[in-house]
């Protein structure tokens, strides 16, 4: 059984929407928002760069934090990102998920 759970904030190049997110597979999920496997918010906006994750154990935990992320003011939300990542860098390498497993996905997703 899986007891890792992350919430993550995403934006887009110029920083000027945020997409808050839980997922169990942050490595997958962050690969999936960059090759817009998806249709919705994330592709709409082009919001695909990882500027903040959390850790957690329990889902319940998870969730009840993207909730209260989600609540919260955009400038609470860049304090919070400019904490650990006063630069917004993508933190998407930081992961693993770099543009040679980007590559791959593509390479092996179906196209259609």
């Amino acid at each position: 059984m899986n007891y890792n759970f992350y919430v993550y904030i995403l934006t887009n190049k110029y920083h000027t929407t945020f997409y808050t997110g839980v997922t169990n597979d942050l490595f997958r999920h962050i690969i999936e928002h960059k090759l817009k496997v998806n249709e919705g918010f994330t592709n709409d906006y082009n919001v695909n760069r990882l500027v903040y994750f959390e850790h957690y154990f329990y889902i319940k935990d998870a969730i009840a934090r993207e909730k209260q992320l989600k609540r919260w003011k955009r400038r609470w939300k860049i304090f919070l990102i400019e904490k650990t990542n006063a630069e917004w860098n993508d933190l998407a390498e930081s992961i693993g998920v770099t543009e040679k497993i980007l590559e791959s996905a593509k390479a092996s997703a179906p196209s259609g």
